[in-house]
């Protein structure tokens, strides 16, 4: 397993406090006596818990796995299920819902943390919240007892673009820049699906990965993405930009998604326009990918600031309306179409 290292932003903020402990974010769990789980990315929870316990059972077939609710725990259950057994298997427990945990519980924890026994590994898993803080805050001041895997949410695009990367990356799959930007922006609302979708075309793609076997497999998904209609209108495509805002309308979508994914395309365009450095120092200085800084300077071709503002404006009208302050959403989604597919200029 690759090494600890101290969990920046990107992974997870830190809790308050003095911190004794290592923090590494999901893909860095490594086994210690106690380990803490903490955070609301409930997936990359269950993926960094299965990692450990794989990696554990590796080590030892023999791995004795029990697992523990917190919040409906029995007095004692975790010291008996962590002792060694009589041929001295390795032990691992599992322990969800510590957020929700009895006094019970916290009070045995709290004495376990103490003395561990040789040879068991605790996994403790707290989705957020205050609750069990005592607990979290002995945890972390336990230095060379327990380990904290952070598992924050993936809000930002650049973090779902690095872990859909980081999946085909580890597979040894190679997979063209376009077709990664397809994929994450079809499954961008949902960490889970984006997974599976990912694991799908590792599994049967032997080839190269490009955006024609992105749109082989999940071609209603990517067409009718509010992004895809966005980067038509973007480029001055009105009537691809038009068919694809109505057969993602026929298909069921949402309007509000759709303005948010407007919205991202243009707050972006926004952020670099007219902002000098290299890709690598916008990427870092406003938050975002590599990539996401050269489709925006791409995007930008053909624009003026003040098409840019109007724009920014009408986006913002839009959204208003189909929130509910406009009587047809539809039309409100066509009028902005209309005007970012003219850069603008439509607006005056």
């Amino acid at each position: 397993m690759a090494a600890a290292r101290t969990t920046n932003a990107r992974g997870g903020a830190k809790p308050a406090g003095k911190v004794a402990i290592p923090q590494v974010s999901w893909n860095q769990i490594r086994p210690a006596p106690v380990v803490l789980v903490s955070g609301p990315q409930g997936f990359l929870a269950d993926r960094a818990m299965k990692s450990l316990r794989e990696f554990l059972r590796a080590e030892d077939p023999a791995l004795e796995v029990s697992d523990v609710a917190a919040d409906g725990y029995t007095r004692g259950e975790l010291a008996s299920l962590a002792s060694p057994s009589l041929f001295g298997e390795p032990r691992l427990v599992r322990v969800s819902a510590v957020e929700k945990c009895s006094d019970d519980f916290l009070e045995d924890a709290l004495r376990y943390l103490e003395s561990p026994p040789e040879g068991a590994t605790v996994i403790l898993r707290h989705g957020g919240g205050v609750r069990g803080k005592k607990l979290l805050d002995a945890i972390r001041a336990a230095k060379g007892v327990a380990l904290e895997v952070v598992c924050a949410d993936l809000k930002k695009d650049a973090e779902k673009y690095e872990f859909a990367q980081a999946e085909f990356q580890l597979a040894g799959k190679s997979i063209r820049a376009a077709a990664l930007r397809a994929i994450v922006a079809a499954f961008s609302d949902d960490l889970a699906e984006l997974a599976s979708a990912c694991q799908q075309l590792i599994a049967d793609t032997a080839d190269e990965i490009t955006e024609a076997t992105v749109a082989k497999y999940y071609g209603g998904r990517v067409e009718t993405n509010a992004f895809s209609v966005a980067d038509a209108a973007i480029a001055g495509r009105y009537g691809e930009a038009l068919v694809g805002l109505r057969h993602a309308l026929d298909s069921g979508a949402d309007p509000v998604p759709i303005v948010a994914a407007f919205a991202s395309k243009i707050r972006t365009m926004a952020k670099v326009s007219g902002a000098g450095g290299s890709t690598g120092d916008l990427a870092r200085r406003f938050g975002l990918a590599p990539w996401q800084v050269e489709r925006a300077r791409r995007d930008l071709r053909g624009w003026t600031d003040e098409g840019l503002g109007r724009t920014i404006q009408l986006v913002a009208e839009t959204d208003a309306a189909v929130k509910g302050q406009g009587r047809d959403p539809v039309f409100a989604l066509e009028r902005m179409v209309t005007g970012i597919a003219s850069r603008g200029r439509s607006l005056r």
